[in-house]
């Protein structure tokens, strides 16, 4: 029988743009796993994100940051972590890491992340984004829409974000963003 080996390939195939000193930059190498609190366990919970990875769990509309690894919060009792990690074992080092203390589910498939940067970033984000992005302190976040499309932003620097949004629907998510960044550029 022939041996068959199978290599994960990038959603967008490795984007990387200049536009006039803007960068759009597919991250293909991050892992993105969602984390749910167990009824009661806040705190052991917390207690293992700070030893595993010296993470406090974020306020809604913000993230934490230590290292590389990034906490956001996408509601009350759930949080995504985001970091560099190669597939397909992603959720297993989480797993590990938190010793039970969370339920967890590997979301690095379903997600397409973008990162944005440069002079033009706020003036590409606001004609396609309804969030008042200029008011984000580095490490805000939010969900929100991008064209007609739906997507999380977090301001990882003065003129820099990190964009997520579904996988099934990259190609439409990175011509609006590529499109918006040519207006302004």
């Amino acid at each position: 029988m022939a041996e068959i080996t199978l290599e994960a390939a990038p959603v967008l195939g490795g984007t990387s743009l200049e536009l006039s000193g803007n960068r759009i930059v597919e991250r293909d190498d991050l892992a993105i796993v969602s984390i749910a609190t167990p009824l009661g366990g806040e705190e052991a919970l917390a207690e293992a994100l700070r030893n595993g990875w010296s993470l406090d769990v974020p306020e809604p509309t913000r993230s934490s940051l230590s290292g590389t690894v990034r906490a956001i919060r996408t509601s009350p009792d759930q949080m995504m972590l985001i970091f560099p990690h190669a597939t397909p074992d992603a959720e297993a080092v989480v797993q590990e890491r938190l010793g039970g203390t969370g339920y967890t589910t590997d979301q690095t498939d379903s997600w397409i992340a973008l990162e944005v940067a440069g002079p033009d970033t706020l003036s590409a984000m606001e004609r396609i984004c309804p969030l008042d992005l200029p008011a984000f302190e580095i490490g805000g976040t939010g969900r929100t829409v991008m064209e007609h499309i739906g997507a999380m932003a977090i301001r990882t620097g003065d003129d820099a974000f990190l964009l997520l949004s579904a996988s099934s629907s990259a190609g439409s998510f990175l011509h609006a963003v590529e499109t918006s960044f040519r207006y302004v550029a």
